[in-house]
């Protein structure tokens, strides 16, 4: 089944590109927001969510585009969908000309409103765990 396409623009307080950049490109970085424990190894990250030691789930990614200060672009390992993938850029608001963090992600059409959730709730952490 085709994944429906989500595009999401969330405003950041950060002044510089290179702040927000550390925190979605690296592991250490997505490490504080995105999940309970994140490692990158030959242009491979994994993500675990929970502790090793109690329930958990990990998922990787390949990472098929990074720019520095402009985008990095993921897509899952059990990717059956060519065209679908994820992608994180650091955008500018065209209303306030700040800088924001513009979510690109796939998922089927029932499920968009879940993924649409599950980023709000990145992006709360996100702001929690740095301020911006």
């Amino acid at each position: 089944m085709k994944k429906q396409r989500l595009d999401i623009e969330y405003p950041l307080s950060a002044r510089k590109p290179d702040i927000v950049w550390g925190l979605i490109s690296t592991d250490h970085g997505m490490g504080r927001w995105l999940a309970d424990d994140v490692n990158e190894e030959n242009g491979i990250i994994s993500f675990t969510w929970g502790q090793p030691w109690t329930d958990h789930h990990t998922l990787s990614a390949h990472v098929v585009e990074r720019e520095k200060n402009s985008h990095i672009r993921f897509r899952w390992v059990d990717e059956d969908d060519d065209d679908a993938y994820w992608e994180m850029r650091i955008g500018h608001s065209e209303l306030t000309g700040e800088i924001c963090l513009c979510v690109v992600d796939y998922a089927p059409a029932d499920e968009v409103d879940d993924l649409h959730s599950l980023w709000d709730g990145n992006m709360d952490r996100l702001h929690q765990s740095s301020g911006l």
